[in-house]
This record gives structure tokens, C-alpha cells and sequence, in this order.
């Protein structure tokens, strides 16, 4: 069970929606840019690893969990991502076929994650939401500005637009399992915290080698006006990550809850979204 400020229960809803990605673009699918390409399909390498790791870390609690609306939310949540797994799968085939170095990154992001599951589970529950935070508000970000998807191939931005929306609809899921499993006392929050930074840390600490490993792939290290193209994106006027900082330094408030950013309007695409990806 997901509550807005407003009271509002959001319930996701899986959906099995098939994005069927044209491999031959993997490379300059946005703008015919290696660089903004790329960066997004650094991205995706986390993705399916990931999200095996998220659904193993909230099943565990899913006995714990007294709140019969909060169990099918827990349901749902786990049906989204593993249809996310299962695209961003095909997605990463295509990039192994076209940087076969990424395949081994792959492979270092899940011995990476089988390392974690030897923590306490606890600290794999406090990894997750704070991963979630931090796909939550890419997800809004991207939904938000319509320039990051600009002239982008339709089919892949069909999959962003659609895993940033389900990933905005089961934002405060596995969140709202922390809170009942853990509760909101000074560890917990410490716990929470922790796990953030930590996550943060990691995580760009490998996505960023990775993604100048697949531009020297690519013979794009060199490209000025791609890097000036991807700043523009990420720090410039459009600066996508620059606007990330406050709502990821928000997830630190005492009583922080993903939905006391309340962008339930965006979920209206969802439906609309779900058509477009049957007529593409």
C-alpha cells in the first residue's frame, strides 16, 4: 500500500508490455548521439541484475508484512520489475552484441550484488529503497522534461517513458515494507541513510568507468560536440542530474516518504503509453 500526502493508496498494476527494440540503434537510438545514447545504456546495464536484487530483498519481508493491501502491492511491485528485467534484458543483448566488453560489466554489477546479499538482510532492504529513491526521481526527471527524449528513437523512448512510469507508480512500495519491518526509530533512519550514500557512492563509482569504457569502445573519447551535447543534458540548461540534488538530499528528512512528492498526474500516461506500445 502506497499513500500520497493527500491519502490517496496507489496499487500498481503489472502490465506485460513487449517494446521489441530495433538492435541495429542501439548506439545513436537519442538525438543520433553516442554520447546521450550511451550514457542511458550504461544505465541499463544495471537494470536486470538490479531488479532480481530488489525483488529478492523485499520478498524476504513478505511474510513479515500484516497489511493485506500492502502484500498486493509487494506482488505487483515484483511482477513490474521482473518485466522490466525481462526488457532490459533484450535491451542489453544489443548492447553486448555492439560493446562486448559491456557483458562483462554485467557480470561485475552481479558479483557486486551477490557480495551485498551476504549482508544482513536489513542492509539489502535499506540498499534497495534507497536505489528506488534514486531510479524514483531519475523516473520524474525524465517524465518531466520532454528534451531528454527529444527526437529520440520512439521504440526506446517508449521503454524509458514506461519503466520511468511503473517505477513512479510503485515508487513508495518497497519503502513502505521498510517502515513496517523496521519502523522510523533513530536506527532505522540511520540504517536508511546509510544505505544512500553508500549506494550512491558505489553506484557512480562503477556507472562512470563503464560508461567511458564504451565510449572508447566506440571512438567517441575525442567527440567534443558529444560532450558538450551530454552536458547540455546532464549540467547545462537542461541539467538532468544538476536538479537531482535536492530531491535526492530530500530521502535525509526525518520524515521522508516518496510520495510527499506527490507527481500522481504523470500516472494518467500510463494507460495511454500501454496503447502506443501495441500500435509501435
Amino acid at each position: 500500500m502506497t499513500a500520497s500526502p493527500t491519502g490517496q493508496i496507489y496499487m500498481p498494476t503489472q502490465r506485460n508490455l513487449h517494446f521489441r527494440l530495433d538492435p541495429e540503434k542501439i548506439a545513436n537510438w537519442n538525438k543520433d548521439s553516442a554520447h546521450v545514447s550511451h550514457f542511458m545504456n550504461t544505465l541499463s546495464l544495471f537494470f536486470p541484475v538490479g531488479e532480481r536484487f530488489f525483488i529478492d530483498s523485499v520478498r524476504h519481508y513478505r511474510d513479515s508484512i500484516t497489511d493485506p493491501e500492502l502484500k498486493k502491492a509487494v506482488k505487483a511491485f515484483i511482477g513490474q520489475e521482473a518485466m522490466h528485467g525481462r526488457e532490459h534484458e533484450e535491451y542489453n543483448g544489443a548492447m553486448f552484441a555492439k560493446v562486448p566488453a559491456t557483458r562483462g560489466m554485467e557480470r561485475f554489477v552481479e558479483s557486486l550484488l551477490n557480495q551485498v546479499k551476504k549482508l544482513p538482510k536489513g542492509w539489502q532492504l535499506s540498499a534497495t529503497i534507497a536505489l528506488e529513491h534514486f531510479t524514483a526521481i531519475l523516473a520524474d526527471a525524465l517524465l518531466t522534461e520532454p528534451r531528454i527524449l527529444e527526437d529520440a528513437d520512439s521504440r526506446y523512448a517508449l521503454l524509458w517513458r514506461g519503466h520511468a512510469l511503473e517505477e513512479t507508480e510503485h515508487k513508495a512500495v518497497a519503502f513502505d515494507v521498510w517502515e513496517a519491518v523496521k519502523g522510523t526509530d533513530p536506527l532505522a533512519y540511520v540504517e536508511r541513510t546509510a544505505g544512500l550514500l553508500l549506494a550512491s557512492l558505489i553506484f557512480w563509482s562503477i556507472a562512470i568507468p563503464f560508461y567511458l569504457r564504451v565510449l572508447y569502445h566506440e571512438k567517441q573519447l575525442t567527440n567534443l560536440k558529444g560532450w558538450a551535447k551530454l552536458f547540455h543534458y546532464a549540467f547545462g540548461k537542461v541539467g538532468t542530474l544538476r536538479k537531482l540534488i535536492g530531491p535526492w538530499a530530500d530521502y535525509f528528512r526525518p520524515s521522508f516518504h516518496p510520495w510527499d512528492h506527490d507527481n500522481r498526474e504523470l500516472l494518467d500516461q500510463l494507460e495511454v503509453l500501454a496503447r502506443e506500445v501495441e500500435a509501435a
